[in-house]
């Protein structure tokens, strides 16, 4: 029996290694093809200068700017309201059928297709509050897209923390906000950043949700403020590869720019393991 029992754990164990191994392969399959037609296009003019010539030569310098400028935007949208939901939920609200719907709700917004939440941006955000293609429509849409994962990702991690540590605290005195702000949080809180941006990071490669509400065709010029519109790498790729002047010609130009964008998204991922690993050496400390 007992035999039986470690042939079949071994079995699970070794589809799980299968698994893991058949993601990796997929993932660095991907980067490498990406990696070997888009190298050539990577130079400083390239990193460093707008578009010019309808966009078959020059560089993406304002596709990079507006990126930064959305996740910006999206991060201290979503953030804020992320974390808060999720200690609200975890903490506060007496569990019952209301909360379950609630979680149901956000359980389903996770699973919304991107476009879906750019129409929506597009009615409310740009027509509604009249704020027009702009950084901040396209920010406030991401950051709406983008809340249900740190929801999820904050209340997990608020669950993980071990519920002596709130008896503790309040059998010494202190307030439940106490109790949550200086015990609750810190320990949860590597893997709430975490979460957060990993989510975000998805948010940054989206082209759908801000196609409608932040990102244009092509425009030299920088943002000045969050009113303005601007470039951004994810549509800036859909634009040369369906919608460009001469689309082999700047094939390059458009494994480049995934390129660009692809070690854009995995440094944010690098950055919130590395964040996580320090934090928690902290917190041994």
């Amino acid at each position: 029996m007992i035999k039986k029992g470690l042939f079949i754990q071994n079995t699970w164990f070794s589809i799980f290694k299968i698994a893991v191994l058949i993601n990796g392969a997929a993932l660095a399959v991907i980067v490498f093809f990406i990696l070997s037609r888009g190298w050539r296009a990577i130079s400083w003019e390239f990193l460093t200068q707008a578009p010019r010539d309808s966009m078959t030569a020059g560089g993406i310098l304002p596709c990079i700017v507006g990126t930064v400028y959305l996740c910006l935007v999206t991060i201290l949208v979503a953030l804020p309201i992320g974390v808060a939901s999720a200690i609200y939920l975890n903490e506060y609200a007496t569990q019952g059928k209301l909360v379950r719907v609630i979680r149901l709700g956000i359980n389903n917004l996770a699973g919304v297709p991107s476009i879906v939440f750019g129409l929506f941006g597009l009615a409310f955000f740009c027509i509604v509050l009249k704020m027009g293609v702009s950084v901040a429509a396209g920010g406030l849409t991401l950051g709406i897209m983008t809340l249900p994962v740190i929801i999820g990702a904050s209340e997990e991690a608020l669950k993980s923390v071990p519920n002596t540590y709130r008896e503790a605290s309040l059998a010494m005195g202190a307030t439940k906000w106490q109790t949550i702000r200086k015990v609750v949080l810190p320990v949860a809180f590597p893997g709430i950043i975490t979460g957060s941006i990993l989510g975000i990071s998805r948010a940054a490669g989206e082209t759908a949700p801000i196609m409608y509400t932040g990102a244009v065709f092509f425009t030299p010029d920088l943002p000045t403020s969050i009113m303005d519109e601007v470039m951004a790498l994810p549509y800036h790729i859909y634009v040369l590869a369906t919608a460009g002047t001469n689309i082999e010609a700047t094939r390059h130009l458009q494994y480049g720019t995934a390129l660009v964008l692809i070690v854009l998204v995995l440094g944010m991922n690098l950055a919130a393991i590395i964040l996580r690993s320090k934090m928690r050496k902290k917190l041994r400390i």
